[in-house]
């Protein structure tokens, strides 16, 4: 279903679409955590803090994957929200060339290097076997991770959200059911938890894909849209790589992170690989609204509503603050019981732990959640380079943190790691916004008013 956000209530509007991003974005870290939690109860803590050691890598690489793909959508909302519907269409055409290239150049680069990648981030060799078996299919697997959500972030830039949801739904019981097939049943393995993850992930390409050729009018292409056009090319590489490189900039510092952590002991690892998914789960609400500011701002700039977008940047993080006290309230209750999906309740002191570093992280929340509304904000109207500086910002925060007082203070340095890094993305965000929106009323101001979305 095609949503027009520049009309009408912004709060409604920002709401009804949010819905099925917060059950996606379940759905999504719930997708993540199967591998783990399949891995957790039926190989053992050793492979569990295997899988765990790789999350920083897989986020980098993802991560780049995930930015650019939805930096990728951003011209896309714009042209839709001005009622360009052969923009729309020159971007989709030529956004597929873009991530077919991106995939395969990735996929040559990542997979032949896996134990060198692993060698670098530290891990121990009791952990190599299982952290490579794990890490070389799910590179292996970028074309179908790019392929799902090339054509998510397009059908949510049309204001289609629930689509994208019910394929990540099934994909995620199809995953379930694969990680069981080939984990328990078969013995495989982390390796079969990896590439079942990369067949449910083509599964809900494919849907997608054949959705958009059954219901969506506007984006079937003509032999004219599929010329490649420099122009729009240069345009979708512009927003869509710094996109996609604050990802990987942010995952540097986690990187660096998890570097030290390796060098903790095992129950540190296994403590750090089940909180980080259990953060994953809290931050998901986050995640689904900061997709939600982005559309919605880029749709709403491209029909020249910058005050809509104001209030909906307001609106939003008023949700957040909600959230963040959810957040807390599930950490400070539930943390240690959400611990057991991934580890055996004899594991007291890595459960603690747990729950030490997700209390500690719930503090700032509301810091997180300014972090998710600017930066998605001011990429959706088009500063993606601005944004990405509170990429940076994390970067030397995690560093920082990951090289000097990890080190010296241990595991209670880990669990102020991502504050740190929130509050110095939020340094930079804060007074960037002030500026951008400023430049970007002006710029509004001297354009003609545009065509609104049919």
């Amino acid at each position: 279903m095609v949503r027009d956000m520049t009309t009408g209530s912004s709060a409604k509007k920002l709401i009804l679409f949010s819905i099925p991003l917060l059950i996606g974005q379940v759905f999504q870290q719930f997708y993540n955590m199967v591998d783990s939690i399949v891995v957790g109860q039926y190989v053992g803590k050793e492979a569990f803090a295997a899988v765990g050691s790789t999350g920083s890598i897989t986020f980098f690489v993802l991560g780049l994957v995930f930015g650019a793909c939805s930096g990728f959508a951003i011209p896309v909302a714009q042209d839709f929200g001005a009622g360009d519907v052969k923009g729309v269409r020159r971007c989709v055409a030529n956004i597929i060339y873009i991530g077919a290239a991106f995939a395969a150049v990735m996929t040559l680069v990542t997979a032949p290097l896996t134990t060198q990648i692993l060698e670098l981030m530290g891990t121990k060799p009791e952990l190599m076997d299982d952290a490579y078996d794990y890490l070389f299919w799910i590179f292996v697997g970028l074309a179908a991770q790019m392929m799902y959500n090339l054509l998510a972030g397009i059908l949510r830039s049309l204001g289609d959200s629930r689509t994208p949801l019910v394929f990540l739904i099934l994909s995620s019981l199809l995953n379930v059911a694969l990680d069981i097939l080939f984990v328990r049943n078969f013995g495989m393995g982390v390796k079969g938890a990896s590439i079942a993850t990369v067949l449910a992930q083509l599964a809900s390409g494919v849907c997608c894909l054949i959705y958009i050729a059954k219901k969506h009018p506007i984006l079937h292409l003509t032999r004219e849209d599929m010329r490649p056009d420099g122009a729009t090319i240069r345009r979708l590489l512009e927003i869509g790589l710094p996109m996609g490189l604050q990802f990987s900039i942010t995952a540097i510092g986690s990187i660096i992170l998890q570097w030290a952590v390796n060098g903790l002991d095992l129950n540190a690892i296994a403590s750090v690989s089940a909180a980080s998914k259990v953060q994953n789960l809290v931050a998901s609400l986050m995640d689904a609204f900061g997709v939600t500011v982005a559309t919605y701002a880029g749709q709403n700039y491209g029909a020249g509503r910058i005050d809509r977008v104001r209030r909906g940047i307001r609106q939003v993080y008023l949700m957040l603050l909600v959230c963040s006290v959810a957040g807390f309230l599930i950490n400070a209750l539930a943390s240690d019981r959400i611990a057991l999906l991934f580890l055996d309740a004899g594991e007291t002191e890595v459960i603690a732990q747990v729950r030490q570093f997700m209390i500690a992280n719930s503090y700032f929340y509301p810091a997180l959640a300014g972090i998710y509304v600017l930066r998605n904000a001011l990429q959706g109207v088009g500063f993606s380079k601005a944004a990405m500086l509170a990429g940076l910002f994390e970067l030397v925060a995690r560093s920082v943190m990951g090289l000097f007082v990890v080190p010296a203070l241990g595991f209670i340095a880990v669990c102020y790691a991502n504050p740190a890094a929130w509050v110095m993305a939020d340094v930079i965000l804060i007074p960037l916004y002030a500026v951008l929106m400023r430049k970007l009323d002006a710029r509004v101001n001297a354009q003609p008013e545009p065509v609104p979305a049919a």
